[in-house]
């Protein structure tokens, strides 16, 4: 393809010049530009081993771009799923609380009725 020629054409310039191009992997041992092997999430050993390989940002490793990616995302997920949990928690609490004043305020209004009908005399 265009994208495999171009990152091999890059091949033993810099790792700068290898990922101007996103399609590209740079492996540091070999000093090679690779096309990534899309097919595949994580490119195979035999390419370029993860903490050789750099992807994106020189100066970050592909292994620990895997891990912090993931560690991200995981933070969001556990935030989100915590903000679920209190926004449901308050819906439930403020429901049963709602729900434990109903009898009284019935009672309270209907004790105010019962009031201003006597004053007014309709009992």
């Amino acid at each position: 393809s265009v994208f495999s020629t171009e990152c091999e054409r890059v091949n033993a310039t810099s790792c700068e010049e290898c990922l101007k191009n996103v399609t590209c992997l740079w492996c540091i041992p070999t000093k090679s530009c690779v096309t990534y092997p899309s097919k595949t999430i994580l490119p195979p050993h035999s390419l370029c081993p993860l903490n050789d390989a750099r992807w994106g940002l020189c100066w970050m490793n592909f292994q620990t771009l895997i891990i912090t990616l993931a560690v991200v995302g995981g933070v969001i997920i556990i935030a989100l799923l915590v903000c679920l949990f209190c926004c449901c928690k308050c819906e439930i609490t403020a429901w049963l609380i709602r729900s434990c004043f109903v009898p009284y305020r019935k009672a309270e209004m209907k004790q105010r009725h019962e009031e201003i009908r006597k004053k007014y005399g309709e009992l």
